[in-house]
């Protein structure tokens, strides 16, 4: 990674409203009207993003690569949850974050999230040649069983 302004302790907050868009029933994680498991994922990945994207060098950005979510109690839909996401490794080109989830009423999750800093162009030519290699091989597939 060239960016050497992405350095742990960095810190990053945001809130967000547990609509019914975010709930397990409407992503089809579960069948309850409660904050879902992969609505944290999402704000998660979010959080951390907006932290080091505007330190990154033009022709790079940043893709997520692990998390290990902790979901340890339900919010309800109307319910607001609060991120705090911190940057507690930086190593070769991975950014490692620590992320804690609050309701207004408890902890709600805890998150390990791993980010790669990768070139766009070389990222996005391997993309291409893999959406050749899928077409050739969904062509292949129809020939055959023609």
């Amino acid at each position: 990674m060239r960016s050497s302004s992405i350095e742990p302790g960095m810190v990053a907050e945001a809130t967000q409203e547990v609509t019914c868009e975010l709930t397990a029933l409407h992503v089809g994680s579960g069948d309850l009207q409660v904050y879902a498991t992969p609505a944290m994922a999402s704000l998660v990945e979010q959080t951390c993003t907006s932290m080091v994207m505007p330190l990154l060098p033009k022709g790079q950005t940043s893709v997520g690569t692990e998390l290990h979510i902790r979901h340890l109690a339900p919010t309800p839909m109307g319910g607001m949850v609060r991120i705090r996401a911190e940057v507690v490794d930086v190593r070769d080109n991975l950014i490692t974050f620590n992320a804690r989830i609050w309701d207004e009423v408890e902890l709600v999750g805890e998150v390990e999230h791993q980010r790669a800093v990768i070139g766009v162009e070389r990222f996005m030519r391997r993309v291409d040649a893999k959406s050749i290699k899928r077409n050739e091989s969904s062509r292949d597939i129809h020939t055959k069983y023609s």
